[in-house]
């Protein structure tokens, strides 16, 4: 599963690999503490390292399944 979250005034974006088995539920609901808090939202990959990020400083979460076989160029 992967995790990409949009940071504001940032171009780039990050991009976290989470363990098949992570709960999605768990995930959103330490989201939404986070920001209710005005705390750093943390999260860790499957390897185990830990990413933060300022609740504040979060501008778009998206959690979904791993592109299969990403595209490059303009082919359709």
């Amino acid at each position: 599963m992967d995790v990409r979250i949009g940071v504001s005034q940032t171009a780039k974006e990050l991009d976290v690999e989470l363990p098949e088995d992570a709960d999605v539920t768990a995930i959103k609901a330490d989201l939404d503490q986070a920001i209710a808090d005005s705390a750093t939202f943390w999260i860790t990959d499957k390897k185990g390292r830990q990413v933060g990020v300022p609740a504040e400083k979060i501008a778009y979460f998206e959690i979904g399944a791993p592109e299969s076989g990403r595209r490059i160029g303009f082919g359709g």
